[in-house]
Formats: structure tokens, C-alpha cells, sequence
């Protein structure tokens, strides 16, 4: 078998490094630096002929940097003779425009896709992607993995029997749903109308959430709009409390301050983008590793051993 090397950029070295110790390896020696006029220079400083390469890359902010990153990596390894190039993207990015929603729009998340491809990765491993069909616009293998474990491990150690699990909108209600019948608990739905591109506004709560302890479950939180509009609507529907559970947190522009202002008791998120200074000096905000997750993947796919079965 071939031997494996995990590489990472300049997104999240701390989840690689993470990664790397529950594998029990060092991790990759790359350089990815600018020259004085922004390009990227990768260098990759070790031997990877013949072996199984592995370069982790959330493609969060600078979404674009770091994207650019990933695919001048790729082709390095590409170029070096690398047996097999796995692109491993905990947070996809663009994954939001994955249709046409107006006239004359780019489908983003394909033309990301085919970039990904092109620069020379074999085979792609991520985690929660916006959209599921996402993983048809590769033509190579795509292994979408789920922090379900981790945060589910998270609910039930943390919340009593009686919470209701919250779908932010109707396109999350399958996920919602899922950990519902997983955790025995009730479900509710919010009626969500978006006015506007990053601006959503609550209208209704399907679902009986009166005196009760509420979890609104979604896939990333960005500028946190939706996610404080439902939690306020839970609030006027007589909700107790209202926590939050997330996979990916963008957290952008004034987020973690609309965050800490709001009704919100506690929001979870994962590690598969690394937070902000101001984010992690948030009280509201916890942070769960899927590290461990993706190192088993990552074993998995070297050995070539079943990935589907870590989520039965």
C-alpha cells in the first residue's frame, strides 16, 4: 500500500494538526506564502512520489485565497508524481450557489467543482455541503461526511429528553427530522420568507414549542440572520430556551455581535473553519472537533475500507 501524507494551507492548520495526531503522523511540510503582488507560491518541501496524498483545505474566508490555495497545491502534487491526490474541504465553499436562482447567474458551486478537478484531485472528502447534489458535479468520487455524530453526542449529554429539535427553514427539515428520531424527541419547523440575499425574515413556528427547551438545527451559520430571526420567533411561541447547533460557522461581518445580543443561549459549532478572535471571545459560542471524524475517513479512504458505514 502506498504510504499516506496529509498536507494543509494557511485555512485551518489547527484541524490538520488535529487530524494528524489522531492518525498518528506529522503533518505535511508545505510552504504557501504571496509574493509582494498577492500571488500564491506553493512549495512543497518533501518527497510524495508514488504515495497517497491528502491536503486538507477548508476553502473559508478568504474564500478565494484559499481556494486558490487548494488548486495550486493540487496541481503541485500532481506534478510530483503523487499516486493518488485527495482534496479533503470540511467547509465547501460557494456551495450556496449551486442553482440558477435569477436570470444570468453562475452555478458557482459547479464551476468550483470542475477548478477542483482540473488542478489533478482524484477524489474529494467534505462535510455537510449545502446541497447534496453538490457531490454530482464531480466526476470523481465524493465522500460527504456528516458532524451528526459529534453533535448528536453533544445533545444528548447536554439536553433532557424533552427538547425540540428546530429546522431554521423548510429546506433543513430532513436534517432536522433525522436527529429528531435519532434523539427520540419532537420536531418544529419555521416558516422562513427570504426578502433578500442574506437576509431572511421569520414568519411562523410549525410545531408546539411552548415551555420547552428548543435546539435549532442547520448546517452553517453566516451573518446569522436566520438563525437569530428563528430564534426570536421560538421566543414569541413561548419557547423556554433557545440553543443553536451548526456544522460550519462562516460568521461573517457583524454576526458574533448580532450573536451575543440576541436571544440565543448558547450556539454550537464545529472546527471545520477556524473562528475569529472576536467569535472565540464569545460566551455563547462553543466550539466541538471534528478531527477525529475526519482522521477515521481519512484512515478509511487510505485503506480503502467502507466511509458510509461511520454514519449508520
Amino acid at each position: 500500500m502506498h504510504s499516506l501524507v496529509l498536507f494543509t494551507g494557511n485555512s485551518n492548520p489547527e484541524l490538520a494538526r488535529a487530524v494528524c495526531h489522531h492518525i498518528g503522523m506529522k503533518l505535511g511540510d508545505a510552504q504557501v506564502t504571496t509574493f509582494s503582488d498577492g500571488e500564491i507560491r506553493v512549495e512543497i518541501r518533501e518527497n510524495v512520489r508514488g504515495k497517497d496524498v491528502f491536503v486538507l483545505q477548508s476553502t473559508c474566508v478568504p474564500v478565494n485565497d484559499h481556494l486558490v490555495e487548494l488548486l495550486l497545491m493540487i496541481d503541485a502534487f500532481k506534478r510530483s508524481s503523487a499516486q493518488r491526490i485527495t482534496a479533503v474541504i470540511p467547509y465547501y465553499g460557494y456551495a450556496r450557489q449551486d442553482k440558477k436562482v435569477t436570470p444570468r447567474v453562475p452555478i458557482s458551486a459547479k464551476l468550483v467543482a470542475d477548478l477542483i478537478t482540473t488542478s489533478g484531485a482524484n477524489r474529494v472528502i467534505t462535510m455537510d455541503l449545502h446541497a447534496g447534489q453538490i457531490q454530482g458535479f464531480f466526476n470523481i468520487p465524493v465522500d460527504n461526511l456528516f458532524a451528526a455524530p459529534v453533535l448528536l453526542e453533544y445533545i444528548k449529554n447536554n439536553f433532557k429528553n424533552d427538547t425540540v429539535i428546530v429546522s431554521p427553514d423548510a429546506g433543513g427539515v430532513e436534517r432536522a427530522r433525522a436527529f429528531a428520531k435519532r434523539l427520540d424527541t419532537q420536531l418544529a419547523i419555521i416558516d422562513k420568507r427570504r426578502i433578500a440575499p442574506n437576509k431572511a425574515q421569520a414568519m411562523n413556528v410549525v410545531g408546539d414549542v411552548e415551555g420547552k427547551t428548543t435546539v435549532i438545527l442547520d448546517d452553517m451559520v453566516d451573518t446569522g440572520g436566520t438563525l437569530i430571526q428563528a430564534a426570536e420567533a421560538l421566543k414569541k411561541h413561548g419557547a423556554l430556551e433557545v440553543h443553536a447547533c451548526c456544522a460550519h460557522a462562516v460568521l461573517s461581518g457583524s454576526a458574533v455581535d448580532r450573536i451575543t445580543k440576541s436571544v440565543l443561549k448558547t450556539l454550537v459549532v464545529t472546527d471545520t473553519n477556524p473562528l475569529g478572535e472576536n467569535a472565540r471571545g464569545c460566551d455563547k459560542i462553543r466550539v466541538l472537533s471534528v478531527s477525529k471524524l475526519l482522521a477515521e475517513a481519512i484512515h478509511r479512504c487510505h485503506t480503502g475500507s467502507s466511509v458510509s458505514s461511520l454514519f449508520v
